[in-house]
């Protein structure tokens, strides 16, 4: 079989281009909608953005999972850990590790070729524990706990008042009834 260049470059570019356009996508949901990345911007100057691969029940298809972090976590494969600023549009790619089977795609001199890919396999491979260490503006380790205790104060205050509205709600259908006798 004859494979045109071009043709290939083509395809090349567009899963390049999807690829990246599903990257932008999750890491701009994660900011926005997240509640947990939402309540730690509100607090922190940035927030860790994880991303990796599961696959679902039917052991075929995968789906990409977006978490806010508020510290690095351990750098492992087929993940991609990004680093974005408050108040800004900057995403920091911290690493973009795919799963092990896949490195050899990514080398220099292949079509698959990604600088950024290459450098985060090297350096998950001889130097993890500086790919893994905080970032020179991360905040310390005691103003950290400080803020997790008080989103998770936070987030308890929100389940105990979404519970009261959903009592009021379910005590005005029941006033609301033909069988609410006063």
């Amino acid at each position: 079989m004859k494979i045109d260049k071009n043709d290939a470059h083509d395809r090349l570019e567009h899963l390049l281009e999807d690829q990246s356009e599903t990257i932008s996508r999750g890491c701009d949901e994660c900011l926005k909608k997240n509640p947990l990345a939402i309540s730690i911007l509100s607090r922190m100057p940035y927030v860790y953005i994880f991303a990796f691969a599961k696959t679902h029940d039917d052991g075929v298809s995968k789906r990409l999972l977006w978490q806010p972090r508020m510290l690095k976590p351990e750098a492992q494969t087929n993940s991609m850990l990004f680093r974005a600023k408050k108040n800004s549009d900057i995403i920091e790619i911290c690493w973009n590790i795919p799963q092990k089977e896949l490195w050899d795609q990514y080398r220099k001199g292949n079509l698959m070729q990604n600088e950024i890919v290459c450098w985060s396999i090297h350096q998950f491979v001889n130097n993890r524990k500086e790919l893994e260490a905080p970032h020179p503006e991360d905040l310390q380790e005691e103003r950290l706990k400080m803020i997790y205790s008080d989103i998770i104060l936070e987030q308890k205050q929100k389940k105990q008042l979404d519970k009261l509205y959903a009592t009021l709600r379910s005590e005005e259908a029941l006033t609301d009834s033909p069988f609410y006798k006063v």
